[in-house]
Protein backbone atom coordinates (compact mmCIF):
# COMPACT_ATOMS: atom_id res chain seq x y z
CA UNK A 1 0.00 0.00 0.00
CA UNK A 2 2.94 2.34 0.61
CA UNK A 3 4.33 2.15 -2.93
CA UNK A 4 1.23 3.52 -4.75
CA UNK A 5 1.08 6.41 -2.30
CA UNK A 6 4.69 7.31 -3.06
CA UNK A 7 4.01 7.14 -6.79
CA UNK A 8 0.98 9.42 -6.57
CA UNK A 9 2.78 12.12 -4.59
CA UNK A 10 4.86 13.60 -7.49
CA UNK A 11 1.78 13.66 -9.72
CA UNK A 12 -0.19 15.53 -7.07
CA UNK A 13 2.59 18.11 -6.68
CA UNK A 14 2.66 18.58 -10.47
CA UNK A 15 -1.09 19.24 -10.51
CA UNK A 16 -0.68 21.82 -7.72
CA UNK A 17 2.12 23.64 -9.55
CA UNK A 18 0.20 23.84 -12.83
CA UNK A 19 -2.27 26.58 -11.72
CA UNK A 20 0.63 28.58 -10.25
CA UNK A 21 2.49 28.45 -13.57
CA UNK A 22 -0.64 29.47 -15.45
CA UNK A 23 -1.08 32.39 -13.06
CA UNK A 24 2.49 33.56 -13.63
CA UNK A 25 2.06 33.32 -17.41
CA UNK A 26 -1.17 35.30 -17.26
CA UNK A 27 0.46 37.95 -15.08
CA UNK A 28 3.40 38.21 -17.48
CA UNK A 29 1.07 38.62 -20.47
CA UNK A 30 -0.85 41.37 -18.67
CA UNK A 31 2.43 43.12 -17.85
CA UNK A 32 3.54 42.97 -21.48
CA UNK A 33 0.13 44.21 -22.65
CA UNK A 34 0.28 47.09 -20.15
CA UNK A 35 3.73 48.09 -21.43
CA UNK A 36 2.52 47.97 -25.05
CA UNK A 37 -0.50 50.15 -24.23
CA UNK A 38 1.66 52.56 -22.21
CA UNK A 39 4.22 52.89 -25.01
CA UNK A 40 1.39 53.38 -27.50
CA UNK A 41 0.01 56.30 -25.48
CA UNK A 42 3.46 57.79 -24.87
CA UNK A 43 4.79 57.45 -28.43
CA UNK A 44 2.97 60.52 -29.89
CA UNK A 45 4.37 62.66 -27.07
CA UNK A 46 7.88 61.31 -27.68
CA UNK A 47 7.52 61.98 -31.41
CA UNK A 48 6.35 65.54 -30.72
CA UNK A 49 9.38 66.23 -28.51
CA UNK A 50 11.79 64.74 -31.05
CA UNK A 51 10.21 66.75 -33.89
CA UNK A 52 10.63 69.93 -31.85
CA UNK A 53 14.43 69.49 -32.14
CA UNK A 54 14.36 69.02 -35.94
CA UNK A 55 14.77 71.51 -38.74
CA UNK A 56 11.51 72.35 -40.47
CA UNK A 57 12.59 70.45 -43.60
CA UNK A 58 13.43 67.32 -41.58
CA UNK A 59 9.98 67.30 -39.98
CA UNK A 60 8.29 66.62 -43.33
CA UNK A 61 10.44 63.78 -44.67
CA UNK A 62 8.81 60.55 -45.75
CA UNK A 63 9.75 58.13 -44.34
CA UNK A 64 10.40 60.10 -41.15
CA UNK A 65 14.00 60.81 -40.17
CA UNK A 66 15.03 58.91 -37.07
CA UNK A 67 18.59 60.24 -37.03
CA UNK A 68 19.11 63.99 -37.28
CA UNK A 69 21.18 66.82 -35.86
CA UNK A 70 19.28 68.34 -32.91
CA UNK A 71 18.73 72.08 -32.96
CA UNK A 72 17.15 74.65 -30.66
CA UNK A 73 16.16 76.90 -33.54
CA UNK A 74 12.45 76.08 -33.27
CA UNK A 75 12.38 76.93 -29.56
CA UNK A 76 14.13 80.25 -30.24
CA UNK A 77 11.53 80.98 -32.92
CA UNK A 78 8.71 80.21 -30.51
CA UNK A 79 10.12 82.55 -27.86
CA UNK A 80 10.72 85.24 -30.48
CA UNK A 81 7.07 84.88 -31.51
CA UNK A 82 6.11 85.96 -27.98
CA UNK A 83 4.89 82.87 -26.15
CA UNK A 84 5.72 84.44 -22.76
CA UNK A 85 2.51 86.50 -22.25
CA UNK A 86 0.38 83.54 -23.36
CA UNK A 87 2.09 81.29 -20.82
CA UNK A 88 1.56 83.86 -18.07
CA UNK A 89 -2.14 84.22 -18.98
CA UNK A 90 -2.62 80.45 -18.92
CA UNK A 91 -0.74 80.14 -15.64
CA UNK A 92 -2.70 82.92 -13.94
CA UNK A 93 -6.10 81.72 -15.17
CA UNK A 94 -5.34 78.09 -14.27
CA UNK A 95 -3.95 78.72 -10.78
CA UNK A 96 -6.60 81.24 -9.71
CA UNK A 97 -9.52 79.20 -11.10
CA UNK A 98 -8.22 76.03 -9.43
CA UNK A 99 -7.93 77.79 -6.07
CA UNK A 100 -11.48 79.10 -6.45
CA UNK A 101 -12.77 75.66 -7.41
CA UNK A 102 -11.22 74.04 -4.34
CA UNK A 103 -12.48 76.83 -2.08
CA UNK A 104 -16.05 76.39 -3.36
CA UNK A 105 -16.09 72.62 -3.91
CA UNK A 106 -14.76 71.70 -0.45
CA UNK A 107 -17.71 73.02 1.64
CA UNK A 108 -20.19 71.90 -1.05
CA UNK A 109 -18.83 68.35 -1.10
CA UNK A 110 -18.73 68.32 2.71
CA UNK A 111 -22.38 69.37 2.82
CA UNK A 112 -23.54 66.57 0.51
CA UNK A 113 -21.44 63.83 2.13
CA UNK A 114 -20.62 64.06 5.84
CA UNK A 115 -23.33 66.64 6.52
CA UNK A 116 -25.94 65.70 3.91
CA UNK A 117 -28.57 68.27 3.02
CA UNK A 118 -32.17 67.49 2.07
CA UNK A 119 -32.73 65.97 -1.39
CA UNK A 120 -29.00 65.44 -1.82
CA UNK A 121 -29.49 63.43 -5.02
CA UNK A 122 -31.28 66.40 -6.61
CA UNK A 123 -28.40 68.65 -5.63
CA UNK A 124 -25.84 66.27 -7.13
CA UNK A 125 -27.85 65.92 -10.32
CA UNK A 126 -28.04 69.69 -10.63
CA UNK A 127 -24.26 69.95 -10.36
CA UNK A 128 -23.59 67.33 -13.01
CA UNK A 129 -26.40 68.54 -15.29
CA UNK A 130 -24.45 71.75 -15.88
CA UNK A 131 -21.90 69.62 -17.79
CA UNK A 132 -24.54 68.17 -20.12
CA UNK A 133 -25.03 71.34 -22.19
CA UNK A 134 -22.50 71.52 -25.05
CA UNK A 135 -20.24 74.55 -24.76
CA UNK A 136 -20.87 75.46 -28.38
CA UNK A 137 -24.59 75.82 -27.60
CA UNK A 138 -23.89 78.31 -24.81
CA UNK A 139 -21.12 80.40 -26.40
CA UNK A 140 -23.46 82.92 -28.07
CA UNK A 141 -25.32 84.02 -24.89
CA UNK A 142 -22.03 83.95 -22.97
CA UNK A 143 -20.43 86.16 -25.63
CA UNK A 144 -23.37 88.60 -25.53
CA UNK A 145 -23.26 88.88 -21.73
CA UNK A 146 -19.48 89.26 -21.62
CA UNK A 147 -19.59 91.88 -24.36
CA UNK A 148 -22.35 93.86 -22.62
CA UNK A 149 -20.43 94.02 -19.34
CA UNK A 150 -17.24 95.03 -21.15
CA UNK A 151 -15.18 91.97 -20.22
CA UNK A 152 -14.14 90.69 -23.64
CA UNK A 153 -10.42 89.92 -23.86
CA UNK A 154 -10.22 89.94 -20.06
CA UNK A 155 -8.39 87.24 -18.12
CA UNK A 156 -10.96 87.37 -15.31
CA UNK A 157 -13.64 86.27 -17.75
CA UNK A 158 -11.69 83.07 -18.37
CA UNK A 159 -11.15 82.60 -14.63
CA UNK A 160 -14.89 82.79 -13.95
CA UNK A 161 -15.70 80.40 -16.81
CA UNK A 162 -12.96 77.93 -15.87
CA UNK A 163 -14.20 77.93 -12.28
CA UNK A 164 -17.76 77.22 -13.41
CA UNK A 165 -16.50 74.58 -15.84
CA UNK A 166 -14.52 72.60 -13.25
CA UNK A 167 -16.70 73.09 -10.17
CA UNK A 168 -19.23 70.26 -10.84
CA UNK A 169 -16.47 67.71 -11.46
CA UNK A 170 -14.61 68.84 -8.33
CA UNK A 171 -17.73 68.53 -6.17
CA UNK A 172 -18.38 64.98 -7.37
CA UNK A 173 -14.76 63.93 -6.93
CA UNK A 174 -14.35 65.44 -3.48
CA UNK A 175 -17.69 64.04 -2.32
CA UNK A 176 -16.35 60.53 -2.95
CA UNK A 177 -13.26 61.36 -0.88
CA UNK A 178 -15.31 62.86 1.96
CA UNK A 179 -17.48 59.74 2.11
CA UNK A 180 -14.42 57.65 2.95
CA UNK A 181 -13.68 59.71 6.07
CA UNK A 182 -14.84 57.86 9.22
CA UNK A 183 -17.69 59.77 10.84
CA UNK A 184 -16.20 58.86 14.21
CA UNK A 185 -13.49 61.50 13.57
CA UNK A 186 -16.09 64.25 13.41
CA UNK A 187 -17.91 62.88 16.43
CA UNK A 188 -14.68 62.82 18.43
CA UNK A 189 -13.82 66.36 17.38
CA UNK A 190 -17.32 67.53 18.30
CA UNK A 191 -17.05 65.92 21.73
CA UNK A 192 -13.75 67.77 22.25
CA UNK A 193 -15.56 71.05 21.62
CA UNK A 194 -14.32 71.75 18.08
CA UNK A 195 -16.64 73.76 15.87
CA UNK A 196 -17.76 72.46 12.50
CA UNK A 197 -15.39 74.79 10.65
CA UNK A 198 -12.47 73.78 12.86
CA UNK A 199 -13.30 70.08 12.46
CA UNK A 200 -13.32 70.50 8.70
CA UNK A 201 -10.07 72.46 8.69
CA UNK A 202 -8.02 70.51 11.21
CA UNK A 203 -9.50 67.00 11.12
CA UNK A 204 -11.10 66.25 7.76
CA UNK A 205 -8.95 68.19 5.30
CA UNK A 206 -5.64 66.58 6.37
CA UNK A 207 -7.23 63.15 5.82
CA UNK A 208 -8.49 63.94 2.31
CA UNK A 209 -5.45 65.97 1.21
CA UNK A 210 -4.45 63.31 -1.40
CA UNK A 211 -7.95 63.55 -2.87
CA UNK A 212 -7.73 67.33 -2.97
CA UNK A 213 -4.40 67.07 -4.80
CA UNK A 214 -5.93 64.72 -7.37
CA UNK A 215 -8.91 67.05 -7.84
CA UNK A 216 -6.65 70.09 -8.19
CA UNK A 217 -4.52 68.38 -10.84
CA UNK A 218 -7.62 67.42 -12.86
CA UNK A 219 -8.80 71.04 -12.70
CA UNK A 220 -5.34 72.29 -13.74
CA UNK A 221 -5.29 69.99 -16.78
CA UNK A 222 -8.80 70.99 -17.90
CA UNK A 223 -8.18 74.73 -17.41
CA UNK A 224 -4.71 74.71 -19.01
CA UNK A 225 -5.93 72.86 -22.13
CA UNK A 226 -9.19 74.78 -22.57
CA UNK A 227 -9.41 76.30 -26.06
CA UNK A 228 -13.00 77.09 -27.03
CA UNK A 229 -13.68 79.88 -24.52
CA UNK A 230 -10.21 81.34 -24.99
CA UNK A 231 -10.36 81.53 -28.77
CA UNK A 232 -13.85 83.09 -28.81
CA UNK A 233 -13.62 85.51 -25.88
CA UNK A 234 -10.03 86.75 -26.05
CA UNK A 235 -7.90 88.56 -28.62
CA UNK A 236 -4.48 89.87 -27.66
CA UNK A 237 -4.36 90.76 -23.97
CA UNK A 238 -5.91 87.62 -22.40
CA UNK A 239 -5.17 84.92 -25.00
CA UNK A 240 -3.83 81.65 -23.59
CA UNK A 241 -1.35 79.04 -24.84
CA UNK A 242 -3.86 76.97 -26.89
CA UNK A 243 -4.72 80.13 -28.83
CA UNK A 244 -1.01 80.78 -29.41
CA UNK A 245 -0.55 77.28 -30.87
CA UNK A 246 -3.16 77.94 -33.53
CA UNK A 247 -0.96 80.73 -34.90
CA UNK A 248 1.37 78.13 -36.44
CA UNK A 249 -1.45 76.93 -38.71
CA UNK A 250 -1.45 79.49 -41.52
CA UNK A 251 -2.62 79.78 -45.12
CA UNK A 252 0.97 79.05 -46.14
CA UNK A 253 0.83 75.67 -44.47
CA UNK A 254 1.61 74.03 -41.15
CA UNK A 255 4.93 74.85 -39.47
CA UNK A 256 5.17 71.40 -37.99
CA UNK A 257 8.51 71.61 -36.17
CA UNK A 258 7.68 75.02 -34.67
CA UNK A 259 4.24 73.78 -33.63
CA UNK A 260 5.82 70.77 -31.90
CA UNK A 261 8.29 73.05 -30.10
CA UNK A 262 5.47 75.30 -28.91
CA UNK A 263 3.37 72.29 -27.87
CA UNK A 264 6.31 70.87 -25.93
CA UNK A 265 6.70 74.14 -24.02
CA UNK A 266 2.94 74.25 -23.45
CA UNK A 267 2.91 70.72 -22.03
CA UNK A 268 5.86 71.21 -19.67
CA UNK A 269 4.02 73.05 -16.84
CA UNK A 270 1.34 70.36 -16.57
CA UNK A 271 3.94 67.58 -16.74
CA UNK A 272 5.98 69.25 -14.00
CA UNK A 273 2.86 69.74 -11.85
CA UNK A 274 1.93 66.09 -12.29
CA UNK A 275 5.46 64.96 -11.46
CA UNK A 276 5.54 67.05 -8.28
CA UNK A 277 2.13 65.80 -7.16
CA UNK A 278 2.52 62.20 -8.32
CA UNK A 279 2.57 60.68 -4.83
CA UNK A 280 -0.50 62.62 -3.74
CA UNK A 281 -2.16 61.87 -7.08
CA UNK A 282 -1.74 58.10 -6.73
CA UNK A 283 -2.99 58.23 -3.14
CA UNK A 284 -5.94 60.38 -4.16
CA UNK A 285 -7.01 58.24 -7.11
CA UNK A 286 -6.82 55.10 -4.95
CA UNK A 287 -8.39 56.78 -1.91
CA UNK A 288 -10.93 54.43 -0.38
CA UNK A 289 -10.15 51.58 -2.78
CA UNK A 290 -8.71 49.48 0.05
CA UNK A 291 -10.11 49.65 3.53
Amino acid sequence: MAAPTAERAPAARTEELAPAKKGKVGSSLLTVLAWIVGIGFFFPILWMVLTAFKQEADAYTSPPKLFFTPTLEQFRTVFDAGIGPYLLNSLFATVVSTILVLALATPAAFAVSLRPVKKVQDVLFFFISTKMLPVVAAIVPIYVVVNNVGMLDNIWTLIILYTAMNLPIAVWMMRSFFQEVPKELLEAASMDGASLARSLREVVLPVISPGMAATALICVIFAWNEFFFAVNLTAARAATVPVFLVGFITSEGLYFAKLCAAATLAALPVVIAGWIAQNKLVQGLSFGAVK
